[in-house]
């Protein structure tokens, strides 16, 4: 499934996805301040667009376990991360994909 933009369109392919990171905590317990440097990644987002599935060995492609607007949990090392419209996303193999958070 395809993500649109201001006319810029993205597609993943195979069995890759496409993630905007949660965004990182900005103050710690005790009340203060972080800069971004100093700021961990959190490795949740949600997921943005899906490609077409991973193709097998009959030529037919499997279906994704993922889908559009699941909140996920990654490994912190997953994926390329890119920039579109001042938007950092993050483009990783679904194997790369820990965990779907249900609420």
């Amino acid at each position: 499934m395809a993500a649109k933009k201001k006319g810029f369109k993205l597609q993943p392919l195979g069995d890759r996805v496409v993630i905007k990171r949660e965004e990182s905590e900005s103050t710690t317990a005790g009340g203060i301040v972080l800069p971004d440097s100093a700021k961990d990644k959190p490795a949740r987002g949600e997921v943005v667009c899906i490609g077409n599935g991973r193709l097998l060995d009959d030529g037919s492609r499997g279906e994704l376990q993922v889908k559009v607007g699941d909140r996920v949990i990654f490994s912190s090392y997953a994926g390329e991360a890119f920039k579109v419209d001042d938007q950092e996303l993050l483009l990783m193999r679904e194997d790369d994909i820990l965990a779907v958070v249900e609420d």
